[in-house]
């Protein structure tokens, strides 16, 4: 092998090459569904299907996510992630049968269909993005990951936004549908180049797994531990309650009161805003001068604080504005639905959605910065992960059936603001209980638990 085999071979098995590329699988899957589920609906003008599409989504990630981490230790990154990348496009496309027909059904199994794919596809990607760099390195990777994979919803956002500019109609075309699902099908094969994480090697020289095999019983033993750690079910709140807001911002708010257009520029503003909250984030959690407990905590107040500032300003912009008995009924919003080219009227509550998105990111990347922090076992961070998705997807399932059934806009924003309050002081509870490096912390774990961390991978990922 040539030097330059060589160079190319010790860049592909890097860790940052790995997270970029798992970032660009999610950048044309995720990413692409994140920007057509932000439009409201799937962006349709009926938003009922695409309630209970999401509504059959998270029913089955529930499932999927937390039994995700086990399905990628046993199967492996590679194909878990290509056949999951499929489901995103599958689901695209059904709404172009919706536009036709006016049947839902489809729609509806698609959701279900896309929540086992995306149940196991963020186990993996949680895996590779935390247990990959080192200590000192988790929150720079977690940025990158979320930079690329939100720059999939701003570039998303722009497709509904550009197609739909001149449009009178109030859902997407089949047009938008289309290009998504291209997109998705690429990112699915794209998760075929994925490199099995037995042969990833840090820069020091470490590899991020320690080869030893594992079965499906043992797996199923981890995934019942799971709901008996206490660490993880002081997490349970924070996990649900971190996409619990999604259906609230994206039906009752963008879809609501905006126009078709405006939606897909308030995407692209939400998700462009995502990558700066991510990026800024990272420098306070791999900050050397302080201790981990400290970035934590430091991290934790901002969040705290933004997120109550948010819910602050939604109220006095919800006070303005109710809904019908039928989601059809358009909005009662003061003059109208609102048009970006609208300055004085518009610039008010598109700044407050863009800050929705910095919102989310600090809250993700502190979550998951959270859970990096107990260990550096790429098997348990992967079960993990499948944990914090699973516990995520039971929280949207309630909060897009709230929408579906027509839950008064003010109760679903004081319900949210609820949920954000008490999952505050558990996870500062764990934030102050944790160590300076992930071992001790896994030590911590270990005695509130009695279970003895182990390293393992799957025979698939050691070849």
């Amino acid at each position: 092998m040539g030097v330059l085999d060589r160079i190319r071979q010790i860049r592909y098995y890097s860790p940052m090459t790995q997270v970029v590329m798992v970032g660009l699988v999610c950048f044309l899957c995720p990413g692409m569904y994140n920007a057509l589920n932000g439009m409201g609906g799937g962006g349709q003008m009926d938003r009922t299907t695409g309630n209970n599409a999401n509504t059959a989504l998270y029913c089955t990630f529930i499932v999927f996510g937390v039994a995700g981490g086990a399905i990628v230790n046993l199967c492996g990154v590679r194909w878990t992630i290509a056949i999951s990348g499929l489901a995103y496009a599958l689901y695209s496309g059904s709404y172009i049968y919706l536009n036709h027909t006016g049947n839902g059904a489809f729609t509806i199994a698609a959701g279900a269909i896309l929540g086992m794919g995306a149940g196991v596809m963020w186990a993996a990607q949680g895996m590779i993005m935390v247990s990959y760099p080192r200590e000192e390195e988790k929150g720079k990777y977690i940025a990158v990951f979320w930079v690329i994979f939100n720059l999939g919803g701003m570039i998303g956002g722009v497709l509904p936004f550009a197609i739909n500019y001149h449009s009178e109609s109030d859902s997407l075309s089949d047009g938008v549908y289309i290009a998504f699902v291209i997109l998705e099908s690429i990112g699915a094969l794209l998760g075929l180049a994925l490199a099995p994480p037995s042969k990833v090697v840090r820069d020091d020289g470490t590899s991020v797994v320690l080869v030893k095999y594992t079965n499906a019983t043992q797996e199923a033993i981890e995934i019942v531990r799971l709901f008996l750690n206490p660490t993880m079910l002081l997490l349970l709140p924070m996990c649900f309650t971190s996409n619990f807001f999604y259906s609230y911002q994206f039906g009752p708010v963008n879809a609501s009161i905006f126009n078709i257009r405006t939606r897909g520029f308030n995407n692209i503003l939400y998700w462009g805003a995502q990558m700066v909250g991510a990026y800024a984030l990272s420098f306070l959690l791999d900050s050397k001068r302080l201790t981990r407990r400290q970035r934590g905590t430091i991290a934790f107040a901002i969040v705290a604080v933004f997120f109550n500032a948010i819910w602050g300003g939604t109220l006095a912009q919800q006070l303005k504005y109710t809904h019908g008995p039928s989601a059809k009924e358009t909005t009662d919003y003061p003059g109208g639905l609102l048009d970006f080219l609208e300055h004085q009227r518009a610039a008010g509550p598109i700044i407050l959605y863009m800050l929705y998105g910095l919102g989310d990111a600090l809250y993700q990347n502190l979550a998951y910065w959270i859970i990096g922090s107990l260990t550096n076992d790429s098997q348990k961070l992967s079960r993990y992960a499948g944990f914090y998705k699973g516990m995520q997807s039971l929280g949207a399932t309630v909060a897009w059936q709230l929408d579906a059934k027509n839950v008064a806009y003010i109760d679903q924003l004081i319900g949210n603001w609820v949920l954000l309050g008490i999952s505050l002081v558990p996870m500062l509870f764990v934030i102050i209980s944790l160590k300076d490096h992930s071992e001790e912390a896994a030590d911590f774990e270990e005695e509130k638990t009695g279970s003895t961390p182990q390293l393992s991978i799957s025979g698939k990922d050691a070849n």
